[in-house]
């Protein structure tokens, strides 16, 4: 199905106010007619009948009331074109972070946070235009001539006939314009993502370039991706300026071919009154003018075209199977993996198979060198990628699990958590926004965020910039933890959440996490010795593979390789 059926499949959903809108349409078509009769009844009886002002008072009213009630009806119709665009922009941007969140982990990591972010926003916005100005205008221009047209019939058949024959060029010049606009706005919007995502991305990481020199080299490519938006930009103006002047050209040259006719049928041959000569003039710029917001709107549609494309690409995309499980995560679970394996869509890393129980309420700590297969194997078990074999947890598959049962007593802390713009509070409460404040304030002191926040003007509704402007690394990793705190997990996932503080700190956060993880199965990929002597079993990895696992104690007599990692101090950060 192409976009342009997608969408009007879609539009066809909100029956009501597709009915309103047809309704609406058909009485700005009959209020013309009606406003048109009076202005004519008004000159032909003042200039013509001789009458007075007194005597066409009513008539002025009746004019005055239809135009009015035009106006008004037209307000109706841009405020209905105005709700539907809100409903459904809300509603695609709705349907887009559902996809997104459901990516798989690879995919979303491969593609720029800049061009999701456009999509998101820009692209959205540009579909506002097909359902607040396309739709509605051409909803409206598929009704209102059609009465306009029956009404000069009824007074005069020949600029009926007139009207009806030339008519059909704009639709005509529209479609041959429209084929030309489709690919220019395409690349304009092309251009827009390409130079969204470029600026976003370098944005992010205008520190890093600096560092390294590449900041000037970085801004040349922007301002060319700029100036490319800008030339496709002015490209779609410079059509859609041709197309207006094209179907004024139409339009006035049928205009003037009914004055032609109305004019010598009138003065010349008296075939026509006055009252239906002016009132088939007066009419006849109507028909063509609501033809002509048609051809408009058709231009406004193309673009937005462009846009849904987009939109619907990024909806069609790969997507993770939905949950359709119902269980719920209830308490700290013993966490098996049966044969699991992972590989990744260029080769370039297998992981696997991995066999391997975790106890109940256990602390587990995987180690082994970088590239070994540590954040891989803890993201399949924490559910971020879908792995193939099994991973049970109390006995259940994981897809047993309903997605908010599974995530919202699972926690995974890494060493690079991401801050959001906004409050420190509603960056710790991150999705726990009803939670008591009793809550907050204990994951506050667990974090060791406590005395950061006294120091601070504002303490809790102190704003930070995206990306965690403002924090330091180790502040960063404590707002991480007390989110960790908040959700009171059953099942903790960690990235050596120690990593980056200071002692004092540290020996705070290590009693905090053992006392959480009394309710909790812990799993650490550990680059600290005591993180690695206080676990319960210990998974080393290498190749993608668990090589060995045991105690430390277990492993210290056993395994020459787990020694040799101690001694030379292998255990990777």
């Amino acid at each position: 199905m192409s976009v342009k059926e997608r969408l009007k499949e879609l539009s066809k959903e909100y029956k009501k106010t597709r009915l309103l809108l047809m309704t609406v349409s058909v009485l700005i078509g009959f209020t013309i007619v009606l406003q048109t009769y009076f202005i004519v009844a008004v000159v032909d009886a003042v200039f013509l009948g001789g009458s007075g002002p007194g005597d066409v008072i009513w008539l002025l009213g009746g004019a005055a009331a239809a135009l009015l009630l035009r106006a008004a009806l037209q307000y109706v119709n841009n405020r209905t074109g105005e709700w539907l665009a809100a409903e459904v922009k809300q509603r695609f941007r709705r349907q887009l972070l559902a996809t997104f969140k459901k990516q798989p982990l690879q995919q979303a990591g491969s593609q720029q946070t800049g061009r999701k972010v456009s999509t998101l926003l820009d692209a959205v916005d540009e579909i506002d235009a097909y359902f607040s100005s396309y739709y509605v205008v051409m909803m409206q221009s598929s009704l209102v001539p059609l009465i306009l047209l029956g009404a000069i019939f009824y007074m005069n058949w020949v600029s009926g006939l007139i009207l009806l024959v030339t008519a059909p060029f704009i639709p005509l010049v529209m479609i041959m314009i429209g084929r030309s606009t489709q690919a220019k706005s395409d690349e304009q919007l092309e251009k827009l993502q390409a130079f969204s995502g470029k600026f976003l991305d370098v944005l992010q990481g205008l520190g890093t370039l600096r560092l390294f020199g590449r900041a000037r080299q970085q801004e040349q490519e922007v301002e060319a991706s700029s100036l490319g938006y800008r030339d496709a930009t002015m490209t779609v103006l410079k059509v859609a300026f041709l197309s207006s002047l094209m179907l004024e050209f139409i339009s006035m040259l049928s205009i003037s071919l009914v004055a032609l006719e109305v004019g010598l049928r009138l003065v010349i041959y008296d075939q026509l009154s006055f009252f239906t000569a002016f009132f088939v003039l007066i009419l006849a710029p109507e028909f063509f003018a609501s033809l002509k917001e048609m051809g408009s709107a058709f231009h406004t549609g193309r673009g937005s075209m462009a846009a849904a494309e987009r939109v619907y690409a990024e909806l069609d995309g790969e997507t993770e199977p939905e949950r359709t499980g119902a269980a719920v995560l209830e308490k700290a679970p013993e966490l098996s993996f049966e044969a699991i394996s992972y590989t990744y869509e260029d080769g370039r890393f297998q992981l696997g198979p991995v066999s391997e129980t975790l106890a109940a309420g256990s602390s587990t700590a995987v180690i082994g060198k970088s590239g070994s297969g540590k954040t891989t194997l803890m993201q399949a078990a924490s559910g971020l990628l879908e792995a193939d074999g099994q991973i049970k947890a109390n006995g259940l598959e994981q897809g047993s699990y309903s997605e908010a049962g599974w995530f919202q007593k699972t926690a995974y802390v890494t060493q690079h958590p991401y801050m959001f713009a906004g409050t420190l509070r509603e960056n710790i409460a991150l999705g726990m926004a009803d939670a008591p404040e009793s809550d907050l304030t204990a994951a506050v002191e667990q974090s060791g965020l406590a005395a950061l926040i006294e120091e601070l003007p504002n303490g809790l509704e102190t704003v930070i910039g995206d990306g965690g402007r403002g924090l330091s690394g180790g502040e960063k990793q404590r707002v991480a933890l007390a989110r960790a705190f908040m959700k009171k997990p059953h099942l903790l996932f960690f990235d050596e959440p120690t990593s980056g503080l200071d002692v004092r700190t540290e020996q705070v956060l290590q009693q905090a996490l053992e006392e959480l993880g009394r309710t909790a199965t812990v799993v650490t990929i550990a680059h600290r010795l005591h993180t690695i002597r206080r676990a319960d079993k210990i998974l080393v990895m290498e190749q993608g593979r668990v090589v060995e696992s045991g105690t430390h104690e277990a492993l210290l007599e056993s395994s020459v390789r787990y020694r040799q990692m101690l001694n030379r101090q292998e255990v990777e950060i």
